[in-house]
This record gives C-alpha cells, sequence and structure tokens, in this order.
C-alpha cells in the first residue's frame, strides 16, 4: 500500500475541525486525522507493506522546464536554490514535520527523493513490485498507474478513507473510456487547471476520449494530424496542429517518472513502534490521544 501522503494530510485537515489541537493550543487535525486514516486503512485492508510517500519536491524544476505553467499559481515563494515555497494554509505547515516524526517513531517507511514529487516515488514503487499495489489518493493523475493485468488500482477516498472508491480499469473505461496507461494521455489532452497544464484548446474529456478510441494513444492521434484521410475535423486537425510544441514536452510532465532512485527502506508494516520513547515524547507533546492508540492497536493486532 502507497499513500500519498500531502494528498491524505490535506484531505485530513480540511475534513478534521481545527479545534483538535495540542495541549499548549497548537492545531493538531491533520496530523490526528491522518493517523485516523492510516489506522482505517491498514484495519480494512491490512497490506503486507506500507510506505508514507513523501513530496521531497512539490514542482520539480525538471516539469517547470519544459511548461512554465506547472503548479506556478500555487507558488507562494519562488527560491534561487531548492524547491518554491507551496501556498498552504498557516495551520497546516508546522504539522508537517509533526506528521514526518510520528511516522519515523512509528516505523511506517517514509520515503521522499530530491528533485521527485510523491507521485514518481509512487509510480517507481509500482514499477518495481511483484504483488499486488494499492495507491491511496486524492488525486486523479495516479489513475495512469491502474493496471487490472499487475493488480495495481487506485484507492480513492470519497468521504474520509472509509468510503473508497476502488479504482480498477473497468471503472476507468466506463467513467473516462481508457484504460490506466490511456489516462496520462487523456489528461494532457484536455489539461488540469488545478496542475497549470493548458491542454490542447477546444480538446475536453470527452472528445480527447473519442480521439483516444479513433486513434489508440497520442502518437497516433499525431499521426492522424499529418493524415489526410483521418477523420478528424478541421478545428480539431488546427488546434492539434498548433500544440505541437506543448504535446512534444507534455508526456514527460504528466506522466509519473518510474526510474526514481528509491533509498534502501525497510517497508513491511510495523507491528511495534521503532521508538516508543521518541513516539511517547510526541504522543504527550502533541495530545495524539486516541488517535494514535488505535493505530498501535490496529498495528499490534
Amino acid at each position: 500500500m502507497l499513500l500519498d501522503t500531502a494528498s491524505l494530510y490535506f484531505r485530513a485537515y480540511f475534513g478534521v475541525p481545527d479545534s483538535v489541537r495540542a495541549p499548549d493550543g497548537t492545531p493538531v487535525n491533520a496530523v490526528r486525522g491522518l493517523l485516523d486514516f492510516i489506522d482505517r486503512l491498514v484495519k480494512d485492508h491490512r497490506p503486507d507493506e506500507l510506505v508514507a510517500c513523501m513530496d521531497a519536491d512539490w514542482r520539480p524544476k525538471w516539469r517547470v522546464d519544459l511548461i512554465p505553467s506547472y503548479k506556478a499559481h500555487r507558488v507562494a515563494e519562488e527560491r534561487a536554490a531548492g524547491p518554491d515555497e507551496e501556498e498552504v494554509p498557516d495551520t497546516l505547515s508546522p504539522q508537517v514535520p509533526v506528521i514526518e516524526a510520528v511516522l519515523d517513531a512509528l516505523g511506517i517507511a517514509r520515503v521522499g527523493v530530491a528533485g521527485y514529487e510523491a507521485d514518481d516515488v509512487i509510480g517507481t514503487f509500482t514499477a518495481r513490485a511483484r504483488g499486488p499495489v494499492d495507491i491511496v489518493t486524492g488525486d486523479r493523475d495516479l489513475y495512469q498507474l491502474v493496471d487490472d493485468a499487475r493488480e495495481v488500482r487506485v484507492l480513492y477516498p470519497l468521504k474520509g478513507v472509509g468510503t473508497l472508491q476502488l479504482t480498477d480499469e473497468s471503472w476507468l473505461r466506463e467513467k473516462y473510456g481508457v484504460d490506466g496507461r490511456g489516462y496520462a494521455d487523456l489528461a494532457l489532452l484536455r489539461g488540469d487547471p488545478s496542475d497549470g497544464l493548458p491542454g490542447v484548446p477546444g480538446i475536453g474529456e470527452k472528445t480527447a476520449a473519442k480521439l483516444l478510441a479513433e486513434f489508440g494513444d497520442l502518437a497516433g492521434i499525431l499521426a492522424a494530424v499529418d493524415d489526410p484521410a483521418a477523420r478528424l475535423t478541421p478545428s480539431q486537425r488546427k488546434r492539434l496542429d498548433e500544440s505541437r510544441p506543448y504535446l512534444a514536452v507534455a508526456p514527460t510532465v504528466v506522466r509519473v517518472a518510474a526510474d526514481v532512485p528509491l533509498p534502501d527502506v525497510e517497508t513491511a508494516l510495523p507491528h511495534s513502534p521503532r521508538d516508543g520513547e521518541t513516539l511517547e515524547g510526541l504522543a504527550e507533546r502533541w495530545g495524539l490521544g486516541g488517535s494514535l492508540q488505535r493505530l498501535l492497536g490496529t498495528l499490534g493486532a
């Protein structure tokens, strides 16, 4: 089980009231909410291995160099060295180091790699996996990894993590008309304002799905642009042709990496804390109470 950790703690932050606080009054709603999420996921799905995948760089320069608008609207402060600062709620940022410390003390593998997003870490773990993979994320970008033959599916939270959409290829075909492999092409054609991806003007989700059904993939669509006999409307042909510079780089930006240099980590689900003394101190300092105790009970069961 691979957790898109930032996606989950953002959901926890907005789903758990900020009246949930540490003894000193500091909000810990994201921390407590994430622990409750992990508890429910482990209880319901019993993974053998669990990895909390992190954004070491939420907006990698190699993606921005190709599409400068990539996530540009989320930048709070540009930095000459290191990742730009992402715009996040004031009371969430201080909770992230607490989340990291608690995961480390629990012994839950936490992996982020410089120059890469959590999506890329997830993509690489998935590519290397020898058995079934459940990816837990609120980010539809990771639908591209769904692969029935390899038993890779996405668990997409609809309400908390108690109600999950189990996303497999049949669900993708019914919803979008593509399989996992085709989802990245669909996404780059239609664009995504939340990620600053412009897409091809005039090509929405339904048109993108129809083009992919007709021509197979992005390469097939571009070949059709050059084929006068191909069934494209004049406006589609014109817009796709004019979008060639974007379409040349968009696949590299949209597709998750599968070759991230992952560190050597112990991914087995822990049954007892790695550092009980540190965990006890964190629980007292941040008032983690029942959320942590429930998770410890589930891990030890």
